[in-house]
């Protein structure tokens, strides 16, 4: 069958068709000057994806320069599928995080599916066996049907795609909010396991050597999905949902089997997962990354459906493909291995040593463009930024305490808004156990998987308070990077590194570009404060619908080593008799807070403030105090302040605790200052315990009877409530809303 005719030349510029692939008229003369001539349709595709931002990071390269990349730890930093870094004995862990909002937002089952599928494809394409997912979720409030349905299929297509392939989702964390209302953030985080000798790189080098495709077949889906990741979410967007893709976790399972068993052989040149732009993007950026060309015949890939043109092939995101190169004349042996696991493995091409991305369709050159010029020498802009108008108010507000007639009402609400509540209603559809190697599952501070064969584990997380970092991005930033590293410490385990995942709104616009600007240098010092330097990341902007932008959301993905599996530890508390300790005074900071939101309707002023010499000294003692097995459990002060860090601790067990603090009691109780921990310590560890954290006080006792008590210092009680009511208010709540009529 012959294929579909596509425009001429002269109809792609006389008519603007590369804008409607969201190239600018600039971008379009860019390209015609670097060929010397105009591009064909087929060539104008391949630089509008290449050039989008979702994958040149066109608006955001500078911001991302300011990060600090390199350590000792750090085996391969930003510019991989995934980065790498060592864990001793020479092995190393494996991470990274993407984005999938877009997609998510216009058919979400499918679109969180295959933003897990391909998170998984990036770290398994460095060599290593994937052990673990994580995810990071902004939702509306649960109170429409159209946020409820977005939730429920994000988190059903999280599920599905996950448990299919047998990997555990081990952790994560979801906050809700009315800026999220038309533009869902979801973003997936994988975590693999690899031996230094079996590190990979997506290169295509050795003129000669042959370009393999592998896994699925080629079809029309997530054409140009790229660029519908970089532009803006409207009414007219439902009509883009052929750019969604759709996932296959049976198959997918079987080509990462296939390609972990590929990499032991020294047949093997680069190998790269075909993620967004597809088959463009890893063709143009394995052979940029080597400083080689290739040459492809597209009448050799593998396709699902019929008269399937160049400009499509190369355009189409379909799934669970990969793109290998291999030492030629040793094909049938990497071949062999794909067919085994039935899947398609054909060569389609070979390296040259023109550094031209040059492909053949039907006995004809259908595209010649420089490799690098489509991937590291893509354009790069410096947006203008300017400082907010808000930003300029809020500083100059005093920090007050939001009026509350009744604290112990105001402390059960708390407990009940969405973004606070136990998320088990969510994790309890992933299969967590998979695999066996779950150590501590969804619902403490981190989630921790053991590393076979050692008494080793690996702590990981995702955090970001993107109120915060509204009211404040340096602050913000910093926050977030703190809040991680607090999850890992309070797990037993040191920080090694971040992956990011930047969603911010529209980088045309100066303020949200200013936005973007700051939190990366809050994100960077805290990175350099607590030695976690960042080794990849994704970055998502124009998240946005109808001109209504989202909070500005840097999540930050942290994996941490705990050293002995003796080291572990988990937020709730173990005996009643045990001490408890609050490390970190409280201060009047509401800005951004969980009860500035309930009982404002809105988030106003400075968001609290954070000193990162303090921060890394606490966290140094008590990591510290924790392998010196002082610490029964240890929790960090969130969302909602020390009155839902001390319920935590509770919840779940069969204890109570009698608590006293001071100060008034709306600061004391909801106060969301930074850097504070709420420990549990054994009477014969009291005063050992003591030592090692100076800045630790002993606020009260785990009890037998299993009530809530919390007084001030002249025994004025401020809550007194059964654990059990105040569990199940917790548990229930989101059930609860997602069942209510709307």
């Amino acid at each position: 069958m012959s294929v579909m005719l596509e425009p001429t030349t002269e109809q792609v510029k006389e008519l603007k068709l590369y804008a409607q692939m969201g190239m600018s008229d600039e971008e379009f003369e860019l390209a015609t000057s670097i060929l010397g001539r105009a591009p064909n349709y087929t060539e104008t595709g391949l630089f509008s994806v290449m050039w989008s931002e979702h994958c040149s990071y066109k608006n955001s390269k500078p911001v991302l320069r300011k990060f600090p990349t390199t350590g000792k730890q750090v085996l391969q930093g930003p510019g991989e599928g995934a980065g790498i870094v060592d864990i001793g004995d020479g092995q190393a862990v494996v991470f990274k995080m993407e984005s999938h909002n877009h997609p998510s937002a216009i058919e979400p089952y499918q679109g969180a599916a295959t933003g897990v599928g391909g998170i998984i494809r990036d770290v398994f394409s460095m060599g290593a066996r994937p052990i673990a997912l994580l995810n990071s979720l902004r939702f509306g409030e649960l109170e429409t049907p159209r946020v409820k349905y977005l939730f429920e299929e994000v988190v059903a297509g999280i599920a599905g795609y996950g448990n299919c392939i047998g990997i555990p989702t081990v952790g994560g964390e979801i906050q809700f909010d009315p800026c999220y209302e038309g533009n869902p953030l979801v973003n997936a985080m994988a975590v693999g396991l690899i031996n230094h000798e079996d590190i990979q790189r997506g290169i295509a080098a050795g003129v000669g050597n042959t370009v393999l495709y592998a896994g699925a077949k080629t079809g029309r889906d997530g054409i140009h999905g790229a660029t519908f990741a970089s532009e803006e979410l409207n009414e007219e967007s439902e009509k883009k949902r052929p750019a969604v893709q759709v996932g296959d976790p049976f198959m997918e399972k079987l080509l990462l089997e296939a390609c972990l068993e590929v990499i032991k052989s020294d047949a093997l040149i680069g190998i790269q997962d075909m993620g967004a732009a597809g088959l463009t993007s890893s063709s143009a950026e394995m052979a940029s990354k080597a400083g080689f060309g290739i040459e492809m015949n597209l009448d050799y890939v593998p396709q699902r459906e019929t008269g399937m043109t160049a400009y499509e092939m190369m355009l189409s995101e379909s799934q669970e493909r990969m793109l290998l190169v291999v030492k030629k004349g040793r094909e049938q042996e990497i071949i062999d291995i794909f067919e085994k696991y039935d899947l398609d493995c054909v060569p389609v091409g070979q390296v040259t040593d023109d550094k031209m991305l040059r492909l053949f369709h039907q006995g004809q050159v259908v595209a010649e463009v420089p490799a690098d010029a489509l991937a590291e020498e893509a354009p790069v802009y410096h947006k203008p930024k300017q400082v907010p108008a808000y930003f300029t108010e809020y500083q100059q507000l005093e920090n007050q305490e939001p009026v509350v007639e009744d604290v112990q009402q105001a402390f059960l609400d708390l407990v009940q808004q969405p973004t606070i509540a136990s998320k088990e209603w969510v994790y309890d559809q992933y299969d967590y156990q998979v695999r066996t190697s779950t150590v501590v599952t969804p619902g403490s501070d981190a989630a921790v998987v053991r590393v076979r064969g050692t008494n080793k584990a690996l702590a990981m997380t995702t955090d970001c308070n993107s109120r915060y970092i509204y009211l404040d991005p340096v602050t913000g930033g910093k926050i977030a990077v703190a809040e991680a590293a607090r999850n890992i410490v309070c797990s037993g385990g040191h920080p090694l590194a971040i992956t990011d995942c930047l969603n911010f709104g529209n980088p045309e616009n100066p303020e949200i570009f200013w936005q973007l600007d700051q939190s990366a240098d809050g994100i960077s010092e805290a990175c350099l404060a607590l030695d976690a330097p960042v080794i990849g990341g994704n970055v998502s902007l124009y998240n946005e619908r109808s001109g209504s932008a989202v909070y500005p959301t840097p999540t930050i993905g942290m994996v941490g080593l705990i050293e002995d599996l003796a080291h572990v530890t988990t937020q709730t508390a173990k005996h009643a008799g045990d001490n408890v300790y609050v490390i970190g005074e409280t201060m009047t900071e509401f800005g951004g807070s969980e009860l500035q939101k309930l009982t404002e309707g809105r988030i106003f002023g400075k968001s609290p403030a954070i000193d990162l010499t303090v921060e890394a000294r606490r966290q140094k003692q008590l990591l510290t105090a924790i392998r010196s097995g002082l610490v029964a459990s240890a929790h960090d002060v969130a969302e909602g302040g020390l009155s839902v860090a001390l319920a935590e601790v509770v919840f779940g067990t069969p204890f109570g605790m009698q608590v006293t603090l001071e100060g008034s009691a709306v600061t004391a109780l909801f106060s969301e200052t930074q850097s504070r921990f709420v420990v549990t310590v054994s009477p014969e560890h009291q005063q050992a315990f003591e030592a090692a954290v100076p800045e630790a006080k002993r606020v009260g006792v785990i009890t037998e009877e299993a009530t809530l008590v919390i007084e001030n210092n002249v025994k004025e009680t401020w809550i007194n409530m059964p654990v059990a009511e105040l569990f199940a208010a917790w548990k229930g709540a989101i059930p609860c809303l997602l069942n209510s009529e709307d």
